[in-house]
């Protein structure tokens, strides 16, 4: 069976779409947004509690699975636990009376 294929269209708008892309501002999605007079130890405590049920829920459900499932689980539980420790550091950084 011999399927038609459309002729791509003779005039491109832009001759580098990668830079049409780039050049487009990118406007946030409105649906979930973060108060902007939020301090940044409150931010890092939101964060550091959400990677720390993040970290939960992943070792919880690698219980669960078996072989190379288990094991990619376990490597994103890592990646999620490296992510807290980092935040960690930085409400550590925040509280030490150098940063003051």
């Amino acid at each position: 069976m011999f399927k038609v294929t459309p002729d791509p269209p003779d005039n491109d708008s832009c001759p580098n779409p990668a830079l049409h892309i780039m050049a487009t501002p990118h406007k946030p999605s409105s649906m979930f947004t973060i108060n902007p007079q939020i301090d940044t130890e409150t931010l890092l405590a939101h964060a550091c509690e959400s990677l720390a049920s993040a970290s939960v829920m992943a070792n919880d459900l690698a219980g669960f699975l078996e072989g190379t499932h288990r094991n990619t689980l376990l490597g994103i539980a890592q990646v999620i636990m490296l992510g807290e420790l980092a935040v960690n550091r930085a409400l550590d950084r925040l509280d030490s009376p150098e940063s003051a």
